[in-house]
């Protein structure tokens, strides 16, 4: 687990500069304390900070070949490296070391870029060619590992993070108005856009190639396939999900550092800490974060876990003091606005997990692979309530609903009246964008409601909901259900879920590992019959079925309970001067967001009219972001 970047200039007669790819390494010690390494060759300077898990004394990098004519600096893991080892050993090829690392490199000899198909991880790499002359970036499938890549008439520089880009002296910080766009809707900015103008991220399951004299190419290298739906019984589809879960936890667990779990108490993670449990000989540690709102706080689940498998448990409480306490450190980590407010309290966790840890399992993935989020089983049935005349969907359920109070100490994933008030805008939001039609930041009129006169006059046109749409359309899929899940897996789990948590956990160097992100695990999971995700309104129905013998009742049957954080009701109470502080008389923001819009919000939140809690919150991680990063 490692940061990574470099330069790359075209013109072989300009050479690379030692001191600017030292200064971008320099900005992510945090993601790799350890050590640090970097090549550097006439027009090429890559390096890399290491956090040490794997071979700690022979997996310094960068790392090459035999004969040094293709280097490497990467980032994560490669779970399979041991089995391609072996493979490229009866291949012929030498390896130096036990690292995954070195693996990247004699793979690509074999295979050249389809060496990426081979690999079972999570990665960033940069890899040069020296004989052709020619630099590799890649990026794991489902993008637990980031990759930033920006390109000017200096040439090419790449990193981990944002940050190790806005170290170099000559790049500007200006507002993508795109991409603040999304944000306002999304809670994130999508890739391949940043907040920053010219910086891109690399997607998902993409590569960049740049040769020399040429520009960078930016190309898929895989994508998931819904299709053919596999043939097997049910009996089979039970055995095989044990299996293969099993497989992709067990190939997590080879660490040469102590290692340990996220504990949510919800049922993915349960799962992960009841299957380590089966392969471990020593209690497994475990790490939960709760509320003292009882109905938000997830920790007395995650107890009855701990207690089953006597676990090593430690449980940690985060309040609104905390909050404030560690957002500069969020917006550090992510370093553009991110509207999550799970990624506060999961900041705080994994400050506290790395005192005992530096690799910790975690139950990423399981909802956008199997279906188990509650949308998932409505989207379906809204068809029922949209064949309803306009002027009962669209004007008497929307005015009705907006009499109501919405009461806060009510999660909105479990609140009846939020439910009621977003039939509306399910209704008319596309159901090609699942998230947005079900999520409770703003719309697209209400955004363009926000912004002060001139700024939106380029983005009017620009719909995140279509954003979306345009990906569920390319699914290589047919049913609802399918298309929506391959357009979360490609927008909302690599722009949101994983980002808050390598952020979270990297600012703190530690590692985070989703068995439910596995490769096998992931093109498996998509060839299910939608019988086995969804059936009715119960959501992962063949995760329950595999593996019910392993969790309390209390855990299984309780449903989906999101990672919510009671952020609406803070900013009714103890948050509410710090939310003034920030969102009222703030001139930079005032610039680009109507004052009267945000007093509105205010007010009615603060009233009770209306549960504002996550728009203002998005506002506000935008407010305390241009305190942080000034742009111009």
């Amino acid at each position: 687990m490692c940061g990574i970047c470099g330069i790359y200039h075209p013109d072989p007669d300009v050479p690379a500069e030692r001191h600017l790819v030292e200064s971008m390494n320099d900005a992510m010690r945090h993601r790799g304390p350890d050590s640090q390494g970097v090549f550097i060759e006439r027009n090429i300077a890559m390096a890399m900070r290491r956090l040490s898990i794997i071979d700690i004394a022979g997996g310094e990098q960068p790392i090459t070949n035999e004969d040094g004519s293709v280097v490497v600096v990467f980032n994560g893991e490669i779970y399979n490296f041991q089995e391609l080892r072996l493979e490229m050993e009866e291949r012929g090829h030498h390896f130096a070391t036990c690292s995954d690392t070195e693996v990247i490199v004699h793979a690509y000899e074999e295979w050249q870029d389809d060496a990426l198909l081979h690999f079972n991880g999570m990665f960033a790499f940069s890899l040069w060619d020296r004989p052709r002359q020619r630099l590799l970036l890649g990026r794991d499938r489902m993008g637990k590992k980031p990759l930033y890549w920006m390109f000017t008439r200096r040439g090419l520089i790449w990193g981990s993070e944002a940050k190790a880009i806005l170290a170099v002296p000559w790049v500007e910080r200006h507002i993508n108005p795109q991409a603040l766009h999304h944000y306002l809707t999304l809670q994130y900015t999508p890739d391949p856009l940043t907040i920053f103008e010219g910086i891109y991220q690399l997607p998902a399951a993409h590569k960049l190639v740049i040769e020399q004299g040429g520009y960078p190419h930016v190309e898929c290298w895989w994508r998931p396939t819904f299709l053919p739906k596999l043939p097997d019984s049910e009996e089979q589809i039970i055995a095989d999900a044990r299996r293969l879960l099993r497989a992709a936890v067990e190939r997590r667990l080879i660490s040469d550092v102590p290692l340990g779990a996220f504990l949510s108490g919800g049922m993915d993670s349960s799962i992960v800490v009841a299957l380590m449990a089966g392969m471990s000989s020593q209690p497994v540690k475990t790490f939960t974060i709760g509320f003292d709102e009882p109905r938000y706080s997830e920790a007395p689940y995650a107890r009855k876990i701990a207690e089953m498998y006597a676990t090593e448990h430690h449980e940690f409480i985060f309040r609104a003091s905390d909050l404030v306490n560690v957002i500069e450190g969020v917006i550090c980590a992510t370093d553009e606005p991110f509207a999550d407010p799970a990624a506060l309290p999961l900041y705080e966790l994994a400050r506290q997990t790395r005192q005992h840890v530096t690799v910790a399992l975690c139950g990423d993935g399981g909802d956008e692979t199997l279906g188990g989020y509650r949308r998932y089983a409505l989207d379906s049935k809204l068809r029922f309530y949209n064949a309803l005349p306009g002027w009962i969907t669209q004007r008497l359920v929307p005015a009705a609903a907006s009499w109501l109070p919405e009461p806060q100490e009510i999660p909105e994933d479990r609140n009846p009246i939020t439910g009621l008030k977003r039939l509306g805008q399910a209704s008319a939001t596309t159901s090609r964008a699942s998230i947005v039609r079900w999520g409770s930041y703003f719309t697209h009129a209400e955004k363009l409601g926000l912004y002060t006169n001139g700024w939106h006059r380029d983005i009017t046109h620009i719909d995140s909901a279509e954003w979306i749409g345009e990906r569920f359309d390319a699914a290589q899929a047919v049913s609802l259900l399918d298309r929506t899940l391959y357009a979360d897996q490609v927008t909302y789990l690599p722009g949101d879920l994983l980002p808050k948590t390598d952020r979270a956990t990297m600012a703190h160097s530690l590692e985070a590992r989703a068995p439910f992100l596995d490769a096998e695990w992931v093109e498996w999971t998509a060839r299910l019959p939608e019988r086995y995700k969804v059936r009715g309104m119960q959501t992962k129905w063949v995760l329950k079925a595999a593996f019910a013998d392993l969790l309390p009742p209390q855990v299984i049957d309780r449903g989906k309970q999101g990672f919510s954080v009671p952020v609406g009701l803070w900013l009714r109470h103890e948050l509410h001067g710090w939310a003034h502080e920030h969102l009222v008389g703030n001139p930079v923001f005032d610039a680009l967001i109507r004052p009267d819009a945000v007093s509105r919000l205010l007010r009615e939140h603060e009233s009770g009219k209306a549960n504002h809690g996550k728009r203002l919150w998005a506002l506000l991680m935008f407010a305390v972001w241009l305190d942080k990063y000034p742009v111009y």
